[in-house]
């Protein structure tokens, strides 16, 4: 599949920039579609794995959500590059994650096991971040998608709204509720630590 006026993605306004710094604008260059996609997959890899990781707290689903996302995209390609093509992609990723979790329906968080006394200090943030990513799972769908598209990945609350297609005030209210039931998960956490 190839295209006679194709393009590559390069850095554009820096007012637009993702979460990554980088912001991706199809630029004409006369590349072909293939190669205009293998710059994004590049480019937008890491981003989107994040997100994923983040909707489902498993590094292996996160894996096969981003693929699955690569692979939605492409088939959607044409479509996508007309815009933002990783707006487009961090949709497909969100309603792929979405229909995972329609058709398993349940998700079981697993206990990790506890470092001895030297690694301790060494593992606190992966401990931390870890926690998030648990208390994240505990959280409404459409919260956790609120509040990793808005906290985690930095979006305005307007960028979130026309993501997922929601009214700006709720997204404003699934947030703040998203964040007080982490806040509290966290805290109950914690106190269990001690």
């Amino acid at each position: 599949m190839t295209g006679d006026a194709s393009a590559v993605l390069a850095e554009g306004d820096p007012a637009r920039q993702h979460d990554d710094g980088a912001d991706w604008v199809v630029v004409a260059t006369g590349a072909t579609y293939e190669d205009e996609f293998v710059a994004f997959v590049a480019a937008a890899r890491d981003p989107l794995f994040r997100m994923a990781y983040l909707l489902c707290g498993d590094r292996h689903r996160a894996e096969d959500l981003t693929q699955q996302t690569f692979e939605k995209t492409w088939r959607t390609w044409r479509s996508a590059r007309r815009g933002d093509p990783l707006v487009w992609a961090r949709r497909i990723l969100a309603n792929q994650r979405i229909d995972t979790w329609r058709r398993t329906r349940r998700e079981v968080l697993t206990g990790l096991e506890q470092p001895d006394a030297t690694t301790r200090s060494s593992t606190k943030s992966v401990d931390d971040r870890d926690a998030v990513v648990r208390a994240l799972l505990l959280l409404p769908i459409k919260q956790r998608r609120v509040v990793v598209l808005r906290h985690l990945l930095e979006l305005s609350e307007a960028e979130v709204a026309a993501e997922l297609e929601m009214p700006v005030g709720t997204v404003k209210s699934s947030a703040a509720r998203g964040l007080a039931q982490l806040r509290r998960t966290l805290d109950e956490t914690r106190s269990e630590d001690s």
